[in-house]
């Protein structure tokens, strides 16, 4: 198991009792094509954690892998105009929130940001996120996600 999905396991049991089924893919999960397509899931399935600078404060959004974030309507919930949202540096997100892109956990994160979660991840009876590397996701039903995550459950799909 490589270390940082070892240690997004580790943080999860430790934090939340929570024992992660994580799956690693040699072949990367980069994307949500490609993590469906590893998973043998439905890309709607695929709970993809993006996240946004906002006013210069990181928020991550959880979104399901057929959507596309609306900044819009991230800008709404946040209560921000529309020009303070936007992707957040790499950078950024390593130093506040211990995870590179494309394994960006909805939890377990090393500072308290926001999260919000596309309401259309609800209608699944499991989701599949990232679990700290690019190649490892694991299977979480959305109820717990939003609880362990803190999440705001809001409308953010384009």
């Amino acid at each position: 198991m490589h270390p940082r999905t070892a240690a997004f396991r580790e943080h999860a049991e430790d934090q939340y009792g929570l024992e992660i089924d994580v799956h690693e893919f040699p072949e990367g999960t980069k994307t949500a094509a490609d993590a469906a397509d590893a998973v043998g899931c439905d890309l709607a399935q695929i709970a993809s954690g993006i996240v946004f600078d906002v006013e210069g404060d990181l928020v991550v959004v959880v979104t399901s892998g057929a959507n596309r974030v609306s900044e819009p309507k991230l800008a709404a919930e946040c209560n921000v105009d529309t020009a303070s949202v936007s992707m957040a540096d790499a950078d950024d997100i390593k130093e506040t929130l211990g995870w590179a892109i494309g394994g960006v956990p909805p939890f377990c994160h090393e500072t308290d940001v926001p999260v919000y979660m596309d309401e259309t991840l609800t209608q699944h009876d499991d989701v599949w996120a990232a679990a700290g590397t690019p190649e490892a996701v694991f299977p979480i039903p959305p109820a717990k996600l939003r609880e362990l995550a803190d999440a705001a459950v809001v409308d953010v799909a384009e």
